[in-house]
């Protein structure tokens, strides 16, 4: 017999953590079983044809909101293509109405509810080794005379070092992927639009068996490792001895991503961090709101003005990357709060502001309750809010264009400049920037298709211009700085580039010049001026408009010519894709 765990990922970069713990925990049939994994890109027909052709008697798959639409349909013409295979479900999106589920799909054979190792191990036992009675397998769904049946709840895995790490005998099948690991199940929190308010407590892998793990990831080099724990640093002790342990044995390449609660950070923590390599660690925070009415009807507790401190202190050791996330629809806040929030969250300066829709999770308390707000959302996953009492469609679609904006011209840092010029001349609040920046984008009809990096510039021009703003000479030339940082290319011809034949000279002479390499580009003494310029560049600009950055008032605008060196060959480029010099060509 084999069994065959799939899924189908938002991404091809993603893996699947809980298939793999699915086969470590039934290691006494790990020969049988195979993992298989596809995205929610693949062609539906391709994903069915190669499960069909793997002929396994058992197929499970993982179901998550993005995914269960697509997985019913495989599964449904899987069952008509080979009748005799069963068909096991399991994940968040299928542990809520098991029942419903079975009653609506006849093509599903069993339901596995809730955390899945236990009880997926006794199916297995039962279906593969004819031992045990069906009904006495704890959270479970399936048919019995034709009628739905759901079995008692199973209690929780509270060692969780029972579950055999699937990383003991190293890695296999994560080329170019993100891997994902926890180190703790639960949360500290029990916020009501989230599942893991479902299940109270937090319980944590040893710290012997995280060590051993993160060797096998630190040997192999891989680029992340996304620790998928709801909160980890909900104990001190744990979360700060594994990062001092990922610190001690750093191989210079590994990033590893952790959700943090920032406020739950002391003084030792963060002068730990201050040590630590740029890239080694990336957090994010979930912010969700700044509002405390708000914070009190999804039962969250935050403290935010502590949050903005250690936000604020991390930021200044410039070697952590920060990732601060909101949520729109949330009870109570009304376009004009939710504005608030986001200026107090943008203010921050995260290195990305994620910017989330509230969706009423199957399970979720703010589902349960959904009357009290009077939400709409959709029926379909990933039950996404379409308004409620506090905001109208109307404006969940401007948050909605503001959104794509921020993704746009705050997040890829492609445009730091060009923005922060604009919001100091001409903004007290960066929610209305991105607002209004979202109203003309979608005026103009750009929604309509996607724009190359190029055009992205050019639309923030035009955009500046209808404004009729003073200083779109100036603006410009922050744009053409921003655009030269970000990479080595030809430049479009709408920043105007002051090069000419004397110019060209200048440069080479000043890269002649071995005192001139050595100070500002020393990787590439003893290189020839030649082959120097293939891998950085020089332009000309009208103003200083470095000097006019790192001011934080409004700027005094004047003409100041200004030469600058970028160079693109960092070692390791976390914060930035290079570093800029102002330099004296005359000299």
């Amino acid at each position: 017999m084999r069994i065959l765990l799939t899924t189908l990922h938002s991404k091809y970069i993603h893996s699947s953590l809980a298939l793999q713990y699915l086969k470590s925990y039934c290691r006494d049939m790990s020969e049988i079983i195979d993992i298989k994994e596809y995205t929610i890109n693949h062609d539906l027909d391709y994903v069915l044809a190669e499960i069909y052709r793997g002929q396994h008697e058992i197929v499970c798959f993982s179901c998550y909101i993005w995914n269960i639409e697509q997985t019913l349909r495989i599964a449904k013409n899987l069952k008509k293509v080979n009748p005799k295979v069963k068909i096991i479900l399991g994940g968040p999106e299928v542990s809520f109405d098991a029942r419903e589920l079975l009653d609506k799909s006849p093509f599903i054979d069993y339901i596995v509810i809730g955390e899945g190792e236990a009880t997926f191990k006794e199916l297995l036992d039962y279906l593969v080794k004819i031992q045990g009675d069906l009904k006495s397998i704890q959270s479970i769904a399936y048919r019995a005379n034709g009628v739905a049946i759901e079995t008692n709840e199973r209690g929780l895995i509270n060692e969780l070092d029972t579950i055999p790490s699937p990383f003991g005998d190293g890695l296999v099948g994560y080329d170019n992927r993100i891997i994902y690991y926890e180190s703790s199940r639960g949360c500290p929190h029990n916020c009501r639009y989230c599942l893991s308010s479902t299940i109270k407590g937090v319980r944590f892998l040893s710290i012997d068996r995280v060590k051993k793990d993160m060797d096998v990831f630190l040997a192999a080099g891989v680029k992340q490792v996304k620790f998928v724990d709801r909160t980890f640093n909900a104990k001190k002790s744990h979360c700060l001895e594994i990062m001092k342990y990922l610190h001690e044995h750093d191989n210079g390449t590994t990033n590893f991503h952790f959700e943090i609660t920032a406020d739950l950070l002391d003084e030792e923590i963060l002068a730990f961090l201050s040590l630590v390599r740029e890239g080694l660690f990336q957090f994010e925070v979930g912010v969700q709101t700044t509002y405390d009415m708000t914070m009190e009807a999804i039962d969250r507790k935050v403290d935010f003005h502590r949050l903005s401190q250690t936000v604020k202190h991390i930021s200044k050791y410039n070697n952590i990357h920060l990732h601060l996330d909101l949520i729109a629809g949330l009870p109570h806040e009304t376009l004009q709060r939710f504005k608030l929030s986001f200026d107090e969250v943008y203010n921050l300066r995260p290195e990305k502001l994620q910017l989330g829709f509230l969706k009423l999770l199957k399970g979720s308390g703010i589902r349960r309750d959904e009357g009290l707000h009077d939400y709409i959302y959709r029926d379909e996953p990933p039950y996404e809010v379409l308004g409620n009492r506090y905001l109208t469609y109307r404006e969940m679609l401007q948050i909605k264009a503001m959104e794509e904006m921020v993704e746009h011209y705050y997040n890829t840092h492609a445009f730091d400049h060009g923005v922060e010029f604009i919001l100091k001349q001409f903004y007290k609040s960066a929610a209305d920037f991105y607002l209004e920046l979202g109203q003309f984008w979608e005026a103009r009809g750009y929604h309509h298709t996607s724009h190359g990096r190029n055009a992205m510039y050019e639309i923030l021009l035009v955009f500046y211009q209808e404004k009729r703003w003073e200083a779109m000479d100036y603006f410009r030339e922050l744009l053409k700085l921003d655009y030269l940082k970000q990479g080595k290319s030809t430049i479009p011809q709408f920043f105007e580039s002051l090069e000419d034949t004397d110019f060209r000279n200048k440069v080479h002479q000043f890269l002649q010049n071995q005192d001139n390499v050595v100070k500002y580009l020393p990787q590439f003494e003893g290189q020839s001026a030649k082959q120097i310029i293939k891998k950085v560049h020089f332009e000309s600009f009208q103003y200083d408009v470095l000097q006019s950055f790192e001011k934080l008032e409004k700027v005094d605008i004047y003409k100041a010519p200004t030469t600058l060196l970028f160079d693109y060959a960092l070692d390791y480029k976390v914060f930035s894709k290079s570093k800029v010099y102002k330099i004296d060509l005359e000299r």
